[in-house]
């Protein structure tokens, strides 16, 4: 197993622009697969398709598109791959004071900086309300900086302005701190991404990041609110979600490579996480069961 390092993404604005801003095609696409993390908030813009959305430690499966708003320093996976489906994926980064210190504290800003303050749990939106705002984000691609500011002001006043969306990691997941944090979590769910399709002991992981087992199990649940093995089974059903919808093969064989070596646990876990069993959900997707 070769030794997984913590990625800090480096991101770098465009000429004359406080932001960056990037739009992805189906032929060119958005390369990052692993968990990563960045002191800009970003705004993820997934316009169709289905995939993995993993941000601090929530894991869900989207479908017709996603638009998601991530925080400062929130490690997250990348949202599309060549089975993504998607016609386009549009990314906005910008660093919190990317405006000034203060300028989400004036009276005009207030909201929409408590709505940032939000984001460091991570906030995804929905319906109608995902389409309408995506299409105002897709919309900002040629037009100069100055305008491309503006615009995203007022996505973020619609943002704000939504009840329809839903808070992430509600019960957990902020690193205020250290980057030796950031760094020690990215670690770990980068391992979990590569080697969740095996049995993963306790001892191994701690070991991973130079802690006990004792520590390490008080720890993790500090930072995600979650313990590593309702951590790692739920990355599993996420798993088997994307292959319920992109694979024909059986539900026994997913079960396993998506790395439950019960099918019975499987299944009764599934159901607790989607509300379905992988049949129902496989059914629902018009997809005949192999």
């Amino acid at each position: 197993m070769k030794n997984i390092k913590p990625s800090l993404e480096k991101i770098s604005p465009e000429f004359g622009s406080s932001l960056y801003y990037e739009t992805f095609s189906k032929d060119n696409k958005n390369k990052a697969p692993i968990w990563h993390y960045h002191p800009e908030i970003e705004i993820v813009y997934v316009n169709g398709g289905t995939g993995k959305r993993q941000i601090g430690s929530h894991m869900s499966y989207y479908r017709k598109g996603a638009l998601m708003l991530i925080g400062s320093n929130l490690p997250h996976c990348g949202f599309t791959d060549l089975m993504t489906g998607n016609s386009s994926e549009t990314i906005i980064q910008m660093l919190p004071n990317f405006l000034g210190a203060s300028f989400f504290d004036i009276p005009e800003m207030n909201a929409i900086g408590k709505l940032l303050d939000q984001a460091k749990k991570g906030i995804i939106f929905h319906g109608n309300t995902k389409r309408r705002i995506g299409a105002q984000i897709e919309s900002l691609k040629n037009l100069s900086s100055f305008e491309k500011l503006i615009g995203i002001l007022q996505v973020l006043k619609e943002m704000e302005m939504t009840n329809d969306y839903t808070i992430l990691n509600a019960e957990g997941f902020i690193i205020e701190t250290a980057l030796q944090d950031n760094n020690r979590i990215n670690l770990i769910f980068n391992f979990v991404q590569q080697e969740f399709s095996r049995p993963i002991p306790l001892e191994e992981i701690a070991s991973k990041v130079s802690m006990s087992v004792p520590g390490f199990c008080r720890y993790f649940k500090k930072i995600t609110g979650k313990t590593f093995t309702q951590f790692v089974n739920e990355y599993r059903l996420v798993h088997a979600a994307k292959l319920l919808h992109e694979k024909q093969t059986s539900i026994t064989d997913i079960c396993y490579e998506s790395g439950f070596s019960n099918f019975s646990h499987f299944n009764k876990l599934f159901k607790q996480f989607s509300g379905k069993t992988p049949s129902m959900y496989r059914n629902e997707l018009n997809y005949s069961v192999s």
